[in-house]
């Protein structure tokens, strides 16, 4: 990098992710999206925003209540970047609500659907709800009293309850009393079916059924109103930079710890009266600011499983996973890689490439080693049956787990422990590191020698999030490739370092950051050179300043950079002075954007490397990260055509440029271009 560096800009990576969860919420307000795919959105936004108070909110409210001393190493005030943050989430929810209620539910009566409340329904609907509550919930419930038995409730993390105002009845001049009822969604599902006519389908929220049936739990009061709340509780396990004592323990502890922690925010109905409010608020030692007012109904990530009545016609028209037939044929997947090379991009591609990959070699009497990385597992999943079924057989079969997936830690310990029961070798976390690398090795017997067979990935073995993630499988059996995963592998199973270093490979801890910012200098210099200089990279997230700083710096030395980043992108594109020469975009549609690519023009040598790790300082610095290269030409141009179909997108790409944070981009040619169903028809259409 050059010595005279100017003082670069970063937009702050929390405001930046409530800028891409803003584009999740822009395709529920897109009248072109079909009316439950809008509602499906609804969902996704709902989800990821309660995610990001139980993390990134948390771990600002912990950071505010440091002390001076403390505090004054940090590099930004908590206390401000709340303000803003909760500022900027008002905002939205008040979008949300207004798209919810003035939009989707309007919509939703055209079709003959209507969502009613407590007061809409019907004497014979009135009816149905009271048998309903009695057989179905009152079991479920739990009503509380809380002033006169003086009781202070847990409240569990992110479930909803009802705030009850209530009176005695034979207390004319007693004062208001509060209640609290839970809302049993996890016990009975949010969407109750209601008796209806044969031309119209009409549903009700189960806060709505309990807030009919309050009279039932509280006899002896009058009921004033009920309002709805959710408390969020911090879900950071605090475990990345464990490096000593029993790493697994202490996971299963922290685990039971997760939704007991300490409260994050409190959700509330904007209509509750102050009165109550305030009494919540100091029952549950909720600060003001950590308040978030929202409509009538929370948890809204449940509208996933609103009934859908068979009305397919208010969905996405279904794109069928494309069948390769240069694998799945009757001479068998592995057969087919000896071959050559094969490049999948799911979901346009099945996935069951790649299970049969597994179940193959399990029933493969020439197989005697299988070895996988494990970030996130599916619950029920055949490529880990594969593998159980192979070690039966007496197949060397190798796992290393990754237990510190945030989430997913509790299915991945399981797993592992199964595992271990069926005799196969389980390795689990490195302290203070995550294996985020998505790679697998099968080693078969042929004449007497030793083949090896490597599946690489930017993506995880999930059988099921392989249906909505976008993301690159690659199947060689490339020596130089085959190599080095299998000393990838032997660090993993054995923690001892590689004799040779990884040359083909891009491995996080070894050479991955060096190599990267080679290839970037490289191409500043060819710049500065006057020969062609260009960088394309697609990424979930960047966040790492040094390599933002190198992008701005290559920039302005005449580097051609597109970026297309699907959330986080703290680096500021298209400012003049700055960074004129990189543009941003970001494409949020149907499916998950989730592959991650790195290309350089490198003179006309074209490099490209596709990878499990995002430009994020813990990708980079704090986990075992791989990016694999793609040597085939064919594959590379399969490659590069796709990225220029995105480029192109002028439907569902938003610009990340300065100025213009997402608004819609508008391209050149006067036709739509829809990347992602373009990307489908080009994979229909490819011979």
């Amino acid at each position: 990098m050059t010595e005279n560096i100017v003082k670069y800009e970063y937009l702050d990576r929390d405001i930046s992710w409530l800028n891409f969860n803003y584009r999740v919420l822009q395709e529920a307000k897109d009248p072109n999206v079909p009316l439950y795919e809008r509602l499906k959105f609804l969902a996704i936004y709902s989800s990821n925003l309660g995610e990001f108070f139980r993390i990134r909110v948390a771990n600002h409210r912990n950071l505010k209540r440091l002390g001076k001393k403390t505090k004054s190493k940090l590099t930004y005030d908590p206390n401000i970047l709340l303000r803003q943050l909760y500022k900027i989430v008002n905002l939205h929810l008040d979008e949300f609500n207004s798209i919810f209620e003035n939009s989707i539910i309007p919509e939703l009566r055209t079709h003959k659907i209507f969502l009613l409340n407590e007061k809409e329904i019907s004497k014979i609907q009135e009816e149905y709800i009271d048998t309903y509550f009695k057989e179905r919930l009152l079991p479920f419930v739990q009503p509380v009293l809380l002033i006169k038995k003086r009781i202070r409730p847990f409240f569990n993390n992110s479930e909803l309850y009802l705030t009850v105002s209530l009176s005695a009845k034979d207390e004319p001049l007693a004062a208001e009393e509060f209640a609290v009822v839970k809302i049993p969604s996890d016990q009975v599902g949010r969407f109750i079916l209601l008796p209806s006519e044969a031309d119209r389908h009409e549903v009700i929220m189960l806060d709505d059924v309990v807030r009919h049936s309050l009279n039932w739990l509280f006899p002896g009061y009058y009921i004033n109103n009920a309002y709805s709340i959710k408390l969020t509780r911090d879900a950071e396990l605090y475990i990345d930079d464990e490096y000593t004592g029993d790493l697994m323990d202490k996971i299963k502890k922290s685990l039971v710890k997760r939704n007991i922690g300490p409260a994050s925010r409190l959700v509330y109905d904007e209509k509750m009266p102050k009165s109550m409010l305030d009494f919540f608020l100091t029952l549950l030692e909720i600060q003001k600011m950590d308040l978030t007012p929202e409509g009538r109904y929370h948890n809204n990530f449940d509208f996933f499983n609103f009934p859908d009545f068979k009305q397919n016609n208010l969905k996405n028209k279904p794109l069928k996973p494309l069948k390769s037939k240069a694998l799945l044929n009757e001479n068998g997947i592995i057969a087919n890689i000896d071959k050559n090379d094969h490049l999948l991009y799911f979901p346009f591609h099945e996935y069951e490439n790649v299970i049969r990959f597994f179940e193959d070699a399990a029933n493969d009497p020439e197989v005697t080693q299988i070895k996988i990385t494990q970030y996130r597992v599916a619950k029920k999943s055949r490529i880990m049956d594969a593998l159980i079924k192979a070690a039966a057989r007496g197949v060397n079969v190798f796992i290393f787990i990754e237990v510190k997936a945030r989430f997913d830690e509790a299915a991945n310990l399981a797993w592992g422990e199964e595992m271990e029961k069926r005799g196969i070798k389980v390795r689990y976390s490195f302290p203070g590191l995550k294996v985020h690398a998505k790679a697998a090795i099968i080693s078969k017997r042929i004449d007497g020698d030793l083949k090896h067979y490597v599946y690489l990935s930017t993506g995880n073995f999930h059988e099921q999030t392989a249906k909505i993630y976008i993301d690159y499988g690659l199947f060689t059996t490339d020596e130089r490739l085959s190599a080095e995963i299998n000393r990838f592998f032997n660090f993993l199973e054995n923690t001892k370092l590689p004799a040779t270093p990884f040359k083909h490979l891009l491995v996080g801890q070894f050479n991955l950051n060096d190599a990267i910012k080679e290839m970037i200098l490289q191409e500043k210099s060819n710049a500065l050179a006057g020969l062609p200089a260009k960088i394309i990279l697609k990424l979930n997230n960047i966040q790492d300043k040094e390599m933002i700083d190198m992008l701005y710096d290559a920039s302005q030395s005449g580097v051609e950079i597109k970026l297309i980043v699907r959330g986080i992108c703290c680096l500021v594109s298209g400012k003049v002075g700055l960074s004129e020469n990189i543009e941003g975009l970001s494409i949020v549609d149907r499916y998950l954007e989730h592959s991650r690519l790195y290309y350089f023009h490198n003179n006309g040598d074209e490099k490209i490397f596709l990878s499990s790790a995002d430009w994020m300082e813990r990708n980079l610095h704090f986990r075992i990260e791989i990016a694999f290269p793609i040597y085939d030409e064919k594959l590379k141009k399969q490659i590069m055509d796709i990225v220029n179909i995105q480029l192109l997108d002028n439907v569902k790409s938003r610009s990340m440029d300065y100025g213009k944070i997402n608004e819609y981009r508008t391209t050149e040619s006067k036709r739509k271009i829809q990347s992602q169903i373009e990307t489908y028809k080009y994979y229909k259409e490819l011979k």
